[in-house]
């Protein structure tokens, strides 16, 4: 009779809570003071998994014989985000066109054929993670910048933590069981619930828009954010794979931290840095 004690059950919902709570915490902790004291910590925090981001989706993708080039990847991934602190959208835009030529150069030069497969997935990398996710860093060069970055990240956490929350205890009807089986329209509803209230108390308060703003781009990040997360466990499903790595306990791969934060930032940056309101 095999001994009850020895392997517990896992939690219910795949993750280990205490390791994904500690994690989570940590980098949430990280963010908070390169937001309030040193700018330069968060865009280095970013670039930082940034590069762990496309290493571990380079090597997922080899699985499937794409042989993409890290260092054009490392680049890229440090590159995009340093550039739009520095020099906003339009030095984000300089820095993706030159990471998209490396990108090219590189596979033709040291890679043998099919090198425009691998330079295609090159590029997907490229636009996927670093390009996205360093709409957050443009934030940071506009007035309330750290205010705003503050506010996209509390509200993807919110999507995080409310969806989860209430489709824990609440979840019944799956929005794609074939893509994400325990994502459900209970937990969007509560995701939508926690992001929306964050976004309409704290973005009149920190940036001086109007609540309905923030009640609007609470909307548009969950919308986003879970576009991100389906986007994400499609590919996964395609490369055959349940985590993209190990490297966070709790939370699988770098990606599968940052898969709602990078479809979110740069709505945040449409809805909260342009004059569209």
């Amino acid at each position: 009779m095999p001994d009850s004690q020895s392997a517990p059950a896992p939690p219910r919902g795949g993750r280990d809570l205490r390791s994904a709570v500690v994690v989570g915490v940590g980098l949430l902790a990280v963010a908070v003071v390169g937001l309030v004291w040193l700018e330069g910590l968060l865009v280095a925090l970013m670039a930082a998994l940034l590069v762990g981001a496309v290493s571990e989706i380079a090597t997922a993708v080899r699985g499937i014989g794409m042989d993409v080039p890290r260092p054009p990847l490392w680049l890229g991934a440090v590159a995009m985000p340093v550039a739009a602190w520095l020099g906003g959208v339009p030095a984000l835009f300089l820095a993706l066109v030159a990471s998209l030529l490396l990108m090219c150069l590189w596979t033709a030069a040291t890679r043998r054929r099919p090198t425009g497969q691998f330079m295609l997935a090159g590029v997907f990398v490229l636009l996927w993670a670093p390009f996205l996710l360093s709409f957050a860093a443009a934030l940071l060069g506009r007035e309330h910048g750290p205010a705003m970055v503050l506010i996209l990240l509390l509200m993807v956490v919110s999507n995080d933590t409310f969806g989860y929350i209430v489709g824990y205890r609440f979840g019944r009807t799956p929005i794609a069981a074939r893509i994400s089986p325990k994502k459900s329209w209970e937990g969007l509803a509560g995701s939508l619930a926690g992001a929306v209230a964050v976004g309409s108390v704290l973005t009149p308060l920190l940036v001086g828009l109007p609540w309905w703003s923030g009640a609007l781009v609470g909307v548009l990040a969950v919308a986003a954010a879970t576009c991100g997360d389906f986007s994400e466990s499609m590919v996964k499903r395609e490369l055959g794979i349940k985590d993209m790595s190990s490297v966070l306990p709790g939370h699988g791969g770098v990606m599968d931290r940052l898969d709602s934060l990078v479809f979110a930032a740069p709505v945040a940056y449409t809805v909260l840095a342009l004059p569209l309101i």
